[in-house]
């Protein structure tokens, strides 16, 4: 298995950014020429290719990372002035929290794995930041959870495929301060005492870091979308879920855009209530689809299935 790689330990994406988190100046390998909140990152760039790196190498067995296929890396971009506050207010946090704590403010980068799905779910995040449906409050810790950089495959089983096939996770930089352990299954929402700023499910080699909602917005810092193709992730999340088939599928969120299309707002009302708690991984996929076939019907859902593939084919 090849040896895994911390973005932390890589100097050329802090060289990139002199140290600085604050308008990075953008390189001739990056695409800019869109409006969207995210710059496109060419083969070739450093930074590209240390994300690109590191996400592979935390896949762990090499069949999987052999098989899987990183499509693109766009960055957050600097643009806007909203976008300029986000990273000033996450320099001064951390300036605080490294005060608080002797000097360290102990940042560290995580993945984290929307559930929806989409990309467009993601930019918002980018754009906008977290909000309530990001947070999980099952797992342990009521809070933001993102997967440290070394264990990628931890977040890629997370991400569900889009439309076309494709996985998205997002990188981010995470000011964690002083952590304290979260037990699993803990329904804790913030710090047990003034001297933590976070938690983790280890101390010694955590797998996950819980920021409280309290932080999402602060400590929480997007950094990079990775869209990849993995097939051999198929039905390793949710609990062994069989693969799915090779003729195109449809995502949830696509599906959810199409069924409110067709349905009165009530009814609508009731699904996305339950979408909501399969994307907080309150339920199970088998749950959210018995619900869908019950409020939705067969009939309906067949039809918007059929639709997208018909539509999918003519592009082909």
């Amino acid at each position: 298995m090849a040896a895994q790689v911390e973005i932390e330990d890589q100097s050329s994406v802090t060289e990139l950014d002199n140290g600085e988190i604050f308008d990075p100046p953008l390189s001739d390998d990056a695409d800019s020429s869109s409006s969207s909140s995210t710059i496109l990152l060419r083969q070739g760039n450093q930074e590209h290719d240390v994300i690109r790196a590191c996400f592979l190498s935390g896949l762990g067995p090499a069949a999987i990372a052999g098989d899987t296929t990183v499509v693109s890396v766009r960055k957050s971009s600097t643009e806007g002035i909203a976008t300029r506050a986000k990273h000033v207010s996450f320099r001064i946090f951390t300036e605080a929290v490294a005060r608080k704590n002797g000097g360290d403010p102990n940042v560290k980068y995580g993945w984290y794995a929307a559930g929806g799905g989409s990309r467009e779910e993601i930019e918002r995040i980018v754009s906008y930041g977290f909000s309530s449906r990001e947070i999980d409050g099952d797992s342990g810790g009521v809070g933001v959870h993102l997967v440290p950089s070394k264990y990628s495959l931890l977040a890629a089983e997370g991400a569900e495929p889009d439309n076309e096939g494709l996985r998205h996770l997002l990188l981010c930089r995470v000011l964690l301060g002083k952590s304290e352990e979260i037990v699993s299954g803990s329904k804790q929402s913030h710090p047990s005492s003034s001297e933590f700023d976070s938690g983790v499910d280890d101390l010694q080699n955590p797998r996950k870091y819980v920021v409280w909602s309290s932080n999402m917005n602060s400590h929480v810092l997007p950094g990079y979308i990775v869209s990849f193709k993995s097939p051999r992730l198929r039905g390793r999340g949710g609990g062994g879920a069989p693969a799915r088939p090779g003729s195109p599928w449809v995502s949830f969120a696509a599906l959810m855009s199409m069924l409110a299309k067709s349905m009165d707002a009530s009814r609508m009302n009731l699904i996305m209530r339950t979408y909501d708690d399969f994307r907080k991984r309150k339920i199970q996929r088998d749950q959210l689809v018995r619900k869908m076939r019950q409020v939705a019907g067969d009939n309906l859902l067949a039809q918007i299935i059929k639709n997208h593939r018909d539509k999918y084919k003519n592009r082909v």
